[in-house]
């Protein structure tokens, strides 16, 4: 068997809440006075800490309580925005329910502050599913910095090579990548011709529907992309 473990992000792969986030954005960052783009933004900050985020966007003469002001802000915002949509993405209990029949260890590699994590995996009952949790408040770097898998990886007592990582960002696909890892690309926030050609990435697919686990575990060369996303 290639995959021993299997590394999961969070926002926007095992729940489709992008859109949300990135409205929160756009008008935390407007109260504090910072208008956005958002295609540039998406593009710049996807995958980084909140923290980090917050610096990049406001400057560096804005004071550290001022960045943990608005960043607190705009992730309590989020949060009420999502709560009456939060649900996992389709296929996903299916999936970890059969990783962990399977003898899988699984963990989650995300950027999210501690709250978020808790806000989906706890009120979703998915903490169940994972040996090990790495968060924002875990790392230094945020995504595409190879940091939180290596981390995530070293937690499940697992080689970086037999570790599987499912994402939605391509920070995150190259940050498995720098870390040695294959992926599994979820399409909720860019398209699957976005990483055509990455030799790294087995499949792009809409969802956890499309996984079959068997054939991904057993089978060590990439599989067809689906050409509908």
């Amino acid at each position: 068997m290639k995959y021993t473990a299997l590394i999961f992000d969070m926002d926007g792969t095992i729940v489709h809440n992008m859109p949300i986030h990135n409205q929160a954005w756009k008008e935390t960052l407007a109260e504090a006075g910072v208008q956005i783009d958002m295609d540039e933004f998406h593009r710049t900050t996807v995958g980084k800490k909140t923290h980090e985020i917050m610096r990049l966007m406001l400057g560096t003469e804005r004071s550290e309580a001022d960045l943990l002001y608005w960043g607190e802000r705009k992730e309590l915002l989020y949060r009420e925005r999502f709560s009456a949509f939060r649900q996992p993405m389709p296929g996903l209990l299916s999936l970890l329910e059969q990783a962990q029949s399977s003898g899988l260890s699984m963990a989650i590699a995300s950027a999210a502050p501690p709250e978020n994590i808790s806000f989906i995996l706890d009120e979703l009952d998915l903490r169940r599913f994972f040996k090990v949790v790495v968060g924002g408040n875990d790392i230094e770097h945020g995504k595409p910095d190879p940091e939180i898998f290596i981390k995530a990886a070293k937690g499940l007592k697992a080689e970086p090579s037999s570790c599987l990582v499912f994402e939605d960002a391509l920070a995150g696909i190259e940050g498995a990548h720098r870390a040695g890892m294959d992926a599994v690309f979820i399409c909720t926030t860019h398209t699957a011709h976005e990483v055509a050609g990455m030799s790294h990435v087995l499949s792009a697919i809409p969802d956890f529907t499309y996984v079959d686990l068997p054939k991904l575990l057993e089978n060590s060369t990439p599989f067809p992309q689906n050409s509908q996303t």
